[in-house]
């Protein structure tokens, strides 16, 4: 028997977030993208270790459905766009999130996670959505964050210039980002399918504007 769900509180490229009750949401695919039981294993795991993202009942996750716990508050972004966090602030909270998941025993790495993944709780922020969270170099992850920031920051969006200034917050020292890790984020989301032709036509601007942050 299914889980009862309430109304759609949230929407993302590629899923649905439903209420449960006051405690629980549903995150339902709406394509067969990823693997919720995996991912809610990989959230586990680092939970584990006092990294902070909602817990899971893993019991009830599906390949398509994640049960997770019901988070309270804005997004990063939300709460930048309210102007209750600056941008040099929240690129600052990003390189802390990324630099203590690396931290954690067996190299996890998120791989998207930006200010529209982070939750402003109470209790401080969590991250969110780790359907991309694999075993691998943390240069790619700072490489994947930056790149998702630089392609804002080139384009023509609301928050260009905000998201250039998290860009330059995110890669002051100290950094873990490399010249392997920028290449491999760049080719990773050039074939990413929930890019538009827009975004993967920005990726090369994106790059160079990174490059113009790092040491010569």
């Amino acid at each position: 028997m299914g889980i009862a769900t309430g109304r759609r509180i949230g929407s993302g490229r590629a899923s649905d977030v439903y209420e449960i009750d006051a405690a629980w949401v549903l995150r339902r695919a709406r394509h067969p993208y990823g693997d919720a039981l995996a991912e809610a294993a990989v959230m586990e795991r680092v939970r584990g270790h006092g990294y902070p993202v909602p817990r899971v009942r893993v019991e009830d996750c599906s390949r398509t459905d994640l049960v997770m716990e019901r988070l309270y508050g804005p997004t990063m972004l939300g709460a930048f766009a309210a102007g209750r966090i600056g941008p040099r602030e929240a690129g600052e909270e990003l390189a802390g999130l990324l630099r203590r998941l690396h931290a954690i025993p067996g190299r996890i790495v998120h791989l998207d996670l930006h200010p529209d993944n982070v939750i402003l709780t109470p209790d401080g922020p969590y991250v969110i959505d780790w359907a991309n969270a694999e075993e691998g170099d943390p240069g790619l992850d700072w490489g994947m964050s930056a790149v998702i920031l630089a392609q804002v920051a080139v384009g023509d969006e609301p928050f260009a210039e905000a998201a250039g200034s998290m860009l330059a917050a995110l890669l002051a020292d100290p950094s873990g980002a490399t010249g392997e890790g920028l290449a491999e984020a760049r080719r990773r989301r050039a074939v990413n399918p929930t890019m538009s032709r827009r975004e993967v036509e920005l990726l090369g601007e994106a790059e160079e504007l990174i490059r113009s942050y790092w040491p010569s």
